[in-house]
């Protein structure tokens, strides 16, 4: 399906309306923020921009500027996406602003942003979201003596990130932007993906297969871990410690691969075990889109020849952005644009080594060189989607069912507020 049909575009802003808070979502039942919303709404009716106050301004985008933002009698922070509706329109970006609201009301998981309410005043369209104070990872990358990621915190972001993706295809949601700007690092470490306006709405049909048993050619060649797997290749995915409560459980739409079981002695191996549970597969294989969008560095090779793209599109910027968290660089960046874009068309993958300080398993390179397979029909994920990546060997020990309750590799310090001491009245406040 095209981004650019006229159907397409009465669809994605008739389900756009404005002026109110959006409808609960699950997973943050008890969110501070939904409470304080709501009580303002009890109280006000609509929301507006009155009863916000603009804090400073976190960035900008092609569509729009995000500003962190108080909501008035409340201690709770947010991000609000402003964007200037007459500007859209000049520019024909009102189909993207739609777009990325139209996807946004319907998300719900932990790896993806809440909107809270949106509404619009004569000149301007708002989003408020959640506020992530970890900033990106293409900022804490920098932050990392070594401009790049251990192995241990590429798995936990990539899990991370796969499970959000997974749920983006199930939702018909192409994401076609993934780079460390858009991976954003909330108050406890975990991930939450940005900017939805370059996505693609399409149709999926889920279906559930049922694997080859254990023992056959494609269960070797995509086998399936679980955390009981050997101390070598067990994760901190895989390790919670301290137990896990149930409010830690992904949505039901994002089921656990593996199983959990106590290893038989070796002698019963053979008479214990057991054909794997069905799964769920729902990639929107018949996604069909002729747009150019992306960043350079990571336009997968279809965009770039014009012949049309889907969803292996997100497989493939997930193996740039693995190949950049561990090598601190994208894998075929040239001189200027053009020479990107040549290079990502014609320019073998190759890993960096000693010289650069890059120590990569064989796990890592072989999921990777999977995901950046130039051909998009023989790209790892690119029929069966995240399915195929979790059972890849990189991510062996990984508990996907208990992956939000897993200590990420490092956590926001916390943010502070108070009064200003200026004399004046005004109730502004200071963040330090």
């Amino acid at each position: 399906m095209g981004d650019d049909n006229e159907e397409d575009r009465q669809s994605v802003v008739s389900r756009s309306s404005s002026c109110r808070s959006s409808s609960s979502k699950p997973h943050k039942a008890n969110d501070a923020g939904w409470e304080a919303i709501r009580s303002v709404e009890a109280r006000d009716g609509n929301i507006n921009l009155s009863h916000f106050k603009l804090l400073q301004r976190l960035g900008s985008g092609d569509i729009g500027s995000v500003y962190l933002s108080e909501l008035r009698g409340f201690r709770c922070l947010f991000a609000m996406k402003v964007m200037d509706k007459t500007a859209l329109a000049a520019r024909n970006k009102l189909l993207r602003a739609a777009t990325e609201r139209s996807i946004l009301e319907k998300l719900d998981h932990p790896f993806l942003p809440t909107l809270y309410a949106h509404f619009d005043t004569a000149n301007f369209s708002c989003l408020i979201m959640e506020y992530c104070p970890g900033g990106d990872l293409h900022t804490l990358r920098q932050r990392q003596l070594t401009k790049r990621f251990d192995n241990e915190a590429v798995r936990f972001y990539a899990a991370e990130i796969l499970l959000a993706l997974e749920y983006l295809h199930m939702m018909g949601v192409v994401y076609r932007d993934l780079k460390p700007e858009n991976v954003l690092v909330r108050h406890d470490g975990h991930i939450m993906l940005s900017d939805f306006d370059l996505s693609l709405i399409c149709d999926v049909s889920p279906t559930v297969i049922q694997s080859p048993p254990p023992g056959t050619a494609a269960r070797r060649r995509a086998p399936s871990f679980s955390s009981s797997s050997s101390s070598s290749s067990t994760s901190k995915l895989g390790r919670l410690g301290g137990g896990a409560s149930p409010s830690c459980i992904l949505p039901a739409c994002v089921a656990p691969c593996t199983v959990d079981r106590p290893m038989p002695p070796a002698g019963q191996l053979r008479s214990t075990r057991v054909n794997p549970l069905p799964e769920l597969v729902a990639e929107p294989t018949g996604a069909r889109s002729m747009s150019f969008v992306g960043t350079h560095e990571y336009l997968a090779p279809e965009i770039i020849s014009g012949y049309g793209h889907g969803s292996a599109v997100d497989w493939w910027t997930l193996g740039i952005f693995l190949f950049e968290m561990f090598h601190g660089r994208t894998p075929f960046k040239g001189g200027d644009n053009e020479s990107t874009l040549v290079n990502v068309l014609t320019k073998p993958l190759e890993f960096g080594g000693a010289a650069e300080g890059v120590e990569l398993g064989e796990d890592a390179r072989s999921l990777i060189r999977g995901l950046l397979a130039k051909d998009p029909a023989k790209r790892i994920a690119s029929a069966r989607g995240a399915v195929e990546i979790k059972q890849h060997p990189f991510f062996a020990g990984t508990n996907w069912a208990l992956v939000r309750c897993a200590a990420p590799p490092e956590v926001p310090k916390a943010l502070l507020w108070r009064k200003k001491n200026t004399g004046s009245k005004s109730d502004d406040v200071e963040y330090f």
